[in-house]
């Protein structure tokens, strides 16, 4: 960067034209530091290679962030008497896309920049962020953070060390090299697929997200990892009409990949799938209510899973009782046949993690294995407690959240039985498809979910679809009622966002087709 281009020139520069930037000044916790504009810098120290570690150092070194400067403010989080402190740099560009009946009538653009600063001292966290990269905005968060740890006064060196990763999301089309103008002629594409799949279809509106993330942690243990993690989501939405009746249906698909993970397959299923759902909820009918045994269909099925069980196992939430599982290590939870694991490792996936955002390193984690409950999701804090090691689900929204244990892949693995044969073991049930909406009591496990597509099974078969669906049940009674589990385990490519806190995070999910012996339906005597 040369010594003329201030640091709102770089980021614009970074956004290759973006439209909209949400830069204030300041740094934030309690009142915070003056603003200002990046020094200059001389070019940072970097591992050999082109790595993502590499790519995140030059990037903020172009912001006068240079490991001499990381591990100084490293020190300042520290001399409060903190036991550990840790930086965690981001720069964000998020684009969307949105067309209507042919015509785009939405392009926007956003691009972020900054720092969070946390220091641990004990029980204490304190976290301070500044969106002003500047060496007086820095320290001046990472004193703020250490007084909110309020620990005794020390001092320590921190030395960092640049480590490369695996990359579990290359791609081969990067986001900040593909245009509207590249994006378009897909969309048209896919609202052309749905508008001419029925006669009914009057209504095709698509929303395109693309997204590049930068990051860096910084750790005082010594730890310094980047990552850029691409980011992509298309929804198609329709609206179809039979004579007075309106039916309003939609189909997404998400990725962390590039501009190439819209195949021809891929945008045609886009199209024809969002018509599909929708013109099939015009046959559908509203069950009668009652306690019936469930078929869980493999894939999206998987949210159930997440919010009524997977939240259970996040390890902040057992580490303070509220979880029901919080006193259950090494119990039987469910039958022999479940195992349910949490995995960051799958390519692709976009719940896929190279390491979290505490820098530690991304896994497979097994939380049941045949019934038994083995672990927790643990983040830094969690597993010191635990006196474990970290699951890497150390997870957080932006550079201006501090990380708590998240879910990234969560899932059942698959079982012995096939899919008939699930179904044909039910003489009169549900079989759930797809689902919207849901509320979750995270200690007790209580919820209730919204089917929104699926069937009736009477006499072992799939007969009437069904939608509008309530399910009413406790997620540890659920999972106990887990009597087949199917071997045909499917990873849904759905675009996934997990609300904790306040905090939202990209997640993926999957699941065999399932059956649940028995739970309540809310249908229409409901």
């Amino acid at each position: 960067m040369g010594t003329g281009m201030t640091r709102r020139d770089f980021v614009k520069g970074c956004a290759a034209g973006v439209a909209v930037a949400m830069l204030p000044g300041g740094a934030h916790g309690t009142p915070g530091a003056a603003p200002g504009e990046a020094a200059p810098a001389g070019p940072p120290a970097v591992p050999p290679g082109s790595g993502r570690t590499a790519e995140a150092l030059a990037l903020f070194g172009g912001l006068g962030v240079d490991l001499p400067l990381m591990e100084r403010v490293l020190a300042a989080g520290l001399t409060g008497g903190g036991e550990s402190s840790e930086l965690f740099f981001e720069h964000a560009v998020v684009r969307q896309v949105m067309l209507e009946d042919g015509v785009v009538n939405r392009a926007s653009s956003l691009v972020t920049l900054g720092v969070g600063v946390r220091v641990l001292a004990g029980e204490q966290t304190g976290y301070a962020f500044t969106e002003e990269l500047t060496p007086e905005s820095m320290l001046a968060a990472a004193e703020l953070a250490a007084a909110i740890a309020r620990a005794p006064a020390g001092a320590r060196r921190v030395g960092l060390a640049p480590r490369e990763t695996t990359d579990l999301y290359p791609v081969q089309r990067a986001w900040p090299e593909v245009g509207v103008e590249d994006k378009i002629p897909l969309l048209l594409q896919m609202q052309e697929r749905a508008a001419s799949f029925d006669p009914r279809i009057r209504k095709v509106s698509l929303s395109f997200v693309d997204e590049e993330r930068r990051i860096l942690v910084a750790t005082s243990d010594g730890v310094l990892r980047g990552d850029r993690r691409p980011l992509t989501r298309c929804i198609v939405s329709c609206s179809a009409q039979q004579g007075s009746r309106r039916e309003e249906n939609s189909f997404n698909l998400s990725a962390r990949a590039g501009f190439e993970y819209y195949t021809p397959e891929r945008v045609a299923h886009l199209g024809t799938e969002a018509a599909r759902r929708t013109v099939a909820l015009f046959e559908a009918i509203v069950p009668p209510a009652g306690e019936l045994p469930l078929v869980l269909a493999a894939g999206s099925s998987g949210i159930l899973l997440h919010e009524a069980i997977g939240h259970g196992m996040e390890a902040d939430f057992n580490r303070k009782g509220i979880s029901i599982y919080a006193d259950r290590i090494g119990k039987p939870i469910a039958r022999p046949l479940v195992t349910i694991v949490d995995d960051g490792t799958l390519p692709g996936m976009r719940g896929a993690i190279n390491f979290d955002d505490e820098g530690n390193d991304t896994q497979r984690t097994v939380l049941v294995a045949d019934g038994v409950l083995r672990t927790f999701l643990h983040d830094r804090i969690s597993a010191a407690a635990y006196q474990v090691s970290p699951t890497g689900n150390g997870r957080r929204e932006s550079f201006r959240h501090p990380p708590f244990p998240r879910m990234r892949c969560t899932y059942m693995q698959p079982g012995p039985h096939a899919r008939e044969e699930i179904i044909r073991s039910v003489k009169r049930g549900i079989y759930a498809q797809t689902f919207t909406n849901g509320q979750v009591q995270i200690g007790a496990g209580d919820f209730t979910f919204f089917i929104k597509q699926g069937f009736l099974i009477e006499d072992g078969k799939l007969t009437r679809p069904i939608k509008d669906v309530n399910l009413i049940g406790n997620g540890p009674r659920v999972l106990e009622e887990v009597s087949m589990v199917g071997d045909d385990l499917l990873h849904d490519e759905g675009g996934w966002t997990c609300g904790k806190e306040g905090q939202g995070v990209p997640v993926s999910l999957g699941m065999p087709t399932v059956r649940v012996d028995r739970i309540t339906v809310g249908g229409v005597n409901a």
